[in-house]
């Protein structure tokens, strides 16, 4: 507090010469001087808290930070398999699978959804997981605990 409190009378000072009689009295003027050097070092305190919270979000990475990324871009794997594979499927197919395992519906409402029978719904979703399970890397249990 002592810091800016000498910081507005040394403004106070070398800005003397612009005060104006005629304008105000000085203890106006000494107000606005200090609202403008108060400004100025909110200002500054915003602009070093942005810098601060720049920094702080691009911390380095130690080892085990890296080894937990590689960790999880590795589990990631099969998944990233699956939904390439899913792009390749025909439509009513891939529409069913996303109903059913994405989005945790029943075979029962993801048929209504698509507006099929049942029957239909079930051959379309096992043809589906049959061509999922043909992936390299894309494990079967997956397609149907882990949502794809």
């Amino acid at each position: 507090m002592a810091d800016l409190t000498a910081e507005i009378f040394l403004a106070a000072l070398h800005s003397r010469h612009t005060y104006r009689p005629g304008r105000g009295s000085e203890t106006g003027w000494l107000y606005g001087v200090a609202r403008n050097v108060l400004l100025a070092q909110r200002r500054r305190s915003e602009r070093e808290a942005r810098a601060v919270e720049r920094i702080v979000a691009r911390r380095l990475l130690d080892g085990d930070d890296i080894a937990d990324l590689t960790d999880r871009i590795d589990a990631e794997e099969p998944a990233r398999r699956a939904l390439s594979a899913m792009a390749d499927l025909p439509e009513g197919e891939r529409a069913l699978l996303e109903l059913v395992v994405i989005d945790q519906l029943t075979v029962a409402e993801a048929a209504q959804a698509l507006g099929i029978r049942v029957g239909t719904a079930r051959v379309r979703l096992h043809r589906a997981r049959r061509a999922l399970r043909k992936v390299p890397g894309v494990a079967a249990a997956a397609l149907v605990t882990e949502g794809l």
